[in-house]
């Protein structure tokens, strides 16, 4: 029995450090489309911007913590808003680091996902996936940000368990193509509630306050880091020009 379970765990082991396949050209494009679709169609968007909600609160926590601040909790809000509170300094680096990771976080976690699909690694940004979600739902306080991440991590859960290596892998890089694409448009409609005067606690209002650098140039910072892991994200996801169909010659070419 002994002998079972350690064969068990050393298979579980070289399945999630081991490399995958790569999937085929037009899986990685076909879901990089429906990532953009999730983006841009306004319904769709409603319900997906609750996993850029978790990646952004995930960051203001992750960088609170690392920064040496007591992390009180997590809240996520059914109108895909969230809260993340610490207690520390309310000032100094620690809460300018912690106030900038949110709008980072969703294009630097793309942005590493894309980097361990390009390494062939699929089970493992799964997998790195439910860890960062078990580590949030302890911090989380509210019913639904508990149901939020329960959901999200269900779903990648099923998906890494019992999928094949192509499901896998079409779920893995929808997720990483989805971050990237999604990161951008929340700091576009940041800008648009800052113009409006609707956003007098934002982000880049309090990085405003703490460092007096003008907020928008805090929304600029964030802007082109969304756009630079895009670009970067997608060099490194795109298929090899090998992978692709020869396409016909016209007559006379």
């Amino acid at each position: 029995m002994a002998s079972a379970d350690a064969g068990s765990i050393a298979d579980l082991w070289d399945r999630l450090t081991g490399t995958q396949p790569d999937p085929p050209w037009w899986l990685v494009i076909l879901v990089g489309l429906l990532a953009l679709a999730a983006v841009v169609h306004g319904p769709t968007w409603r319900v997906a911007r609750n996993v850029v909600t978790i990646a952004h609160e995930g960051g203001h926590a992750l960088i609170a913590l690392a920064t040496g601040r007591k992390l009180d909790g997590i809240k996520l809000h059914s109108d895909t808003s969230g809260v993340t509170v610490s207690r520390g300094k309310p000032h100094g680096p620690g809460m300018v680091f912690t106030a900038m990771a949110g709008y980072l976080a969703p294009p630097l976690l793309g942005l590493l996902f894309a980097l361990l699909l390009a390494g062939g690694r699929v089970t493992l940004m799964l997998w790195f996936s439910l860890a960062l979600l078990a580590g949030m739902l302890v911090m989380i306080r509210n019913v639904y940000g508990v149901l939020s991440v329960v959901a999200t991590g269900a779903l990648i859960f099923g998906v890494s368990w019992f999928g094949g290596d192509k499901t896998q892998a079409g779920f893995a890089y929808l997720a990483a193509w989805f971050l990237l694409f999604a990161a951008t448009r929340p700091v576009v409609e940041l800008q648009r509630m800052r113009v409006r005067h609707m956003a007098p606690s934002s982000d880049a209002d309090q990085l405003a306050h703490l460092t007096g650098v003008p907020g928008l140039a805090w929304v600029s910072l964030f802007a082109v880091v969304s756009l630079v892991s895009l670009l970067a994200g997608a060099t490194l996801m795109a298929p090899d020009a090998s992978s692709l169909p020869d396409l016909p010659l016209l007559p006379g070419v």
